[in-house]
């Protein structure tokens, strides 16, 4: 297991200015799915990333167009940070036509492969077989895409974890592997449902490099990602990442996170990565307090035009379920 939060030189200042700005938009949108759900504007399952945007953010940045992502339920900030066009994605989230999955995914199941955004799954630990898929197609056309896998730490008691990272090892397959660890799978502390300290130590039982880093540190997630990729897209193999980072609300909407012990949670919200970000890029010059206040104007803006396109967007009609399906009946 390697430790490399600190072993690079960092983004420059335009590239983390780029960060904040995705990580902006995250929470703005956060905050927008989180007011319209609780008053009734629309109605959804909904999970949280708030604490957690910085590890997407930075990765993303490092990533090309074409490349893929596979993420998990709580996946918005993965979604956002990778692409998907919000209008789209907010019709999605209100069950509307015109969502980037014609209204019938949802929260749980949004796709969008015009930015990358191949799967949304709601079970736990499955995508990293489907990355594995994705990554192995691009081994065999040769197009130097990267996969990046999403799940929470919970996921590294499933099969699919082991037996996929096994397999992307064993093929030397162009996907890394992002496990967020927010100790907490759903509502089981780290410590009750793991037996490792650390999740990225597995990765030596697969041949390949697994790194622990800070994932709520920009510049040092940035670093870790960025090798990660580069590895990736040259013929390297895979990589496992362990992000440390926290979540600030409960399971779901509605979990009020009432099992987290309150002087850890009180100590993660001192240590809330978005006012340091924000405070780290005014101390490096790389952006003035208006400038910064701008980019979180605009991703409010944003995020409101994108609700008032999904309320006045058409609902998803009943006989769209008998769309894009392999048949339309079953017989007796």
């Amino acid at each position: 297991m390697e430790d490399m939060s600190k072993q690079h030189n960092g983004p420059d200042n335009a590239t983390l200015v780029e960060i904040f700005r995705k990580v902006a938009l995250i929470k703005a949108c956060d905050d927008g799915f989180l007011s319209a759900l609780r008053s009734g504007q629309i109605a959804a399952p909904y999970y949280s990333p708030r604490g957690q945007e910085v590890i997407p953010s930075a990765i993303a940045v490092s990533l090309q167009s074409e490349d893929y992502w596979v993420t998990i339920y709580r996946g918005l900030h993965d979604q956002l940070a990778k692409g998907v066009p919000l209008p789209e994605l907010w019709a999605e989230y209100a069950g509307r036509s015109e969502g980037s999955c014609k209204g019938k995914g949802g929260p749980m199941h949004i796709s969008h492969p015009a930015s990358g955004v191949m799967v949304t799954t709601g079970i736990v630990g499955s995508g990293i077989p489907i990355a594995n898929g994705l990554a192995w197609a691009s081994q065999l056309d040769r197009d130097r895409r990267v996969t990046i896998c999403s799940f929470g730490d919970g996921a590294s008691n499933i099969g699919a974890f082991h037996e996929g990272l096994n397999l992307a090892s064993l093929w030397q397959l162009p996907v890394v592997f992002v496990c967020q660890n927010n100790l907490f799978g759903e509502h089981t502390a780290y410590e009750n449902s793991t037996p490792v300290d650390r999740i990225s130590d597995r990765a030596a039982a697969y041949g390949m490099p697994g790194i622990r880093v800070d994932g709520n540190d920009a510049e040092s997630m940035w670093a870790v990602g960025r090798d990660a990729i580069d590895r990736a897209r040259n013929g390297g193999g895979p990589t496992l990442i362990e992000a440390m980072t926290f979540r600030f609300n409960g399971h779901n909407l509605g979990d009020s996170g009432s099992y987290i012990p309150r002087d850890l949670y009180e100590k993660a919200i001192e240590r809330d990565p978005i006012p340091i970000l924000r405070q780290r890029l005014i101390d490096i010059g790389a952006a003035t307090t208006e400038e910064i206040e701008d980019i979180e104007t605009a991703s409010t803006q944003a995020v409101k035009a994108a609700l008032e396109y999904a309320l006045s967007a058409s609902p998803a009609p009943p006989a769209e379920l008998y769309d894009d399906v392999y048949a339309t009946s079953v017989a007796a």
